[in-house]
């Protein structure tokens, strides 16, 4: 009976360690590239439409932040901007009075030039005296003189109407890039969703205050996700790039949903075994790290637990 008796608990034994017998060649948990999206502004948060568990597309606006300072002082700019503007001088005007002085010269002096040429002819004929001659030529060679110093007076005037100009015109400049770094600001208030994917963890709610570089919330796309699991150093040898494998899960009643998946990455150091993780030989100290994607129908979370099979 004795004898009988320990058959029967080494026979029980040998059954439950096949029962524990590893059916997978891996082990490791579900992750996903997860993206923290931070306020690009400092101040309230006047809109913050999202909740833990939603949806949202790329490109999508979720709120924004308090912008009536920007605002303002964007306001400011451009009537610094318009009060510089009346200030430049109306080349233009000023042009025309000298244009208009020259007319009136020309004028005066082709009317003496004709009256020269009169005077000279009546002279020839001792219709007139050299006095009258000398009388027109003296009001000529002084109308020849102010039309010179008009001339370099116009010119004189165009240049220094011209260095006004551009000098007022070069203040004016960093006023618009002021206002371009304030636009900037502006679209920065608006709280923008760059990745689509499903909300994680929101970290701000409205009414409160935002810092640039606060994070607002994290976002990831789960649509795809990653296993990562892990080998010894002898199935080392037996995985590859773009390599094919069973990935499979616990379902209901006990039983494995077997999904597909590829190898994209395997890690080229060797780490200890983590406490979480069980390998198909319990002895190895060391392993090496593998990332298996895999499409997700929303089945699959972030810290569930995998088994691979190569």
């Amino acid at each position: 009976m004795k004898t009988t008796g320990f058959i029967l608990m080494i026979a029980m034994a040998v059954v439950g360690c096949k029962g524990k017998e590893n059916v997978y060649d891996a082990s490791g948990t579900f992750e996903a590239i997860e993206t923290i999206v931070s306020a690009e502004a400092t101040g309230r948060i006047i809109e913050f439409k999202l909740e833990e568990g939603q949806l949202l597309k790329a490109g999508e606006k979720v709120g924004y932040i308090d912008s009536l300072p920007l605002y303002l002082k964007k306001k400011q700019l451009e009537a610094q901007i318009k009060a510089t503007g009346s200030k430049l001088p109306d080349i233009v005007a000023q042009t025309n009075v000298y244009k208009q002085q020259l007319a009136v010269s020309q004028t005066r002096l082709d009317n003496l030039l004709h009256e020269q040429k009169r005077i000279q002819n009546l002279l020839k004929a001792d219709a007139a005296t050299p006095k009258q001659l000398d009388d027109i030529n003296a009001q000529i060679s002084e109308l020849q003189k102010q039309l010179e110093v008009i001339n370099r007076q116009d010119a004189a005037q165009a240049s220094v109407l011209r260095t006004q100009t551009s000098g007022l015109r070069a203040d004016v400049v960093p006023l618009y890039v002021q206002i371009e770094q304030v636009n900037d600001q502006l679209a920065k208030s608006k709280i923008m969703n760059e990745v689509g994917g499903t909300v994680l963890s929101k970290y701000a709610e409205e009414n409160e205050m935002a810092v640039a570089g606060k994070p607002l919330y994290k976002i990831a796309d789960l649509t795809t996700i990653i296993l990562r699991a892990y080998v010894t150093g002898d199935q080392l040898t037996s995985v590859k790039l773009n390599q094919t494998v069973k990935v499979l899960v616990d379902e209901k009643e006990g039983k494995y949903k077997e999904l597909p998946g590829t190898i994209e990455w395997i890690s080229d150091k060797a780490e200890f075994t983590p406490k979480t993780i069980q390998t198909k030989d319990e002895r190895a100290n060391l392993v090496y790290a593998v990332k298996i994607r895999l499409k997700n129908d929303g089945f699959l979370k972030i810290g569930m637990y995998g088994e691979v099979i190569l």
